[in-house]
């Protein structure tokens, strides 16, 4: 059974800079391209990151420069490092895997982050 477990959102206040971790098991974590999502309130779900399983990395223009995202084979993880995050980020996010650049074959159940003073 293919689990994707977040964990790290939360109230943030804006120009923060929290970490998304993302645990996974069931699946073939190195093979395995992992993608981060994000659905706000009203609005379509999506793509903010991708990392391939070699670490090729690409993001959304809205978050390029401010978010990275990165891998842990060994640890069967993938974060995504949020940095001077504004109000728009708000939303809950999602970790994907599958294959790059749009992995989206198994989902995990979200997180919420909130920027708000």
């Amino acid at each position: 059974q293919v689990q994707l477990v977040e964990s790290g959102g939360g109230l943030v206040q804006p120009g923060g800079s929290p970490r998304l971790s993302c645990a996974a098991s069931g699946i073939i974590f190195s093979l395995n391209a992992m993608g981060w999502y994000r659905q706000a309130p009203g609005k379509q779900r999506e793509l903010v990151a991708a990392i391939s399983s070699g670490g090729r990395t690409s993001y959304a223009d809205s978050v390029k420069g401010r978010f990275t995202i990165s891998r842990d084979n060994a640890k069967k993880t993938v974060y995504l490092q949020m940095n001077s995050l504004k109000p728009e980020d708000t939303a809950v996010y999602y970790c994907a895997a599958g294959n790059y650049p749009v992995p989206s074959t198994y989902w995990g159940q979200g997180t919420q982050v909130t920027v708000s003073v």
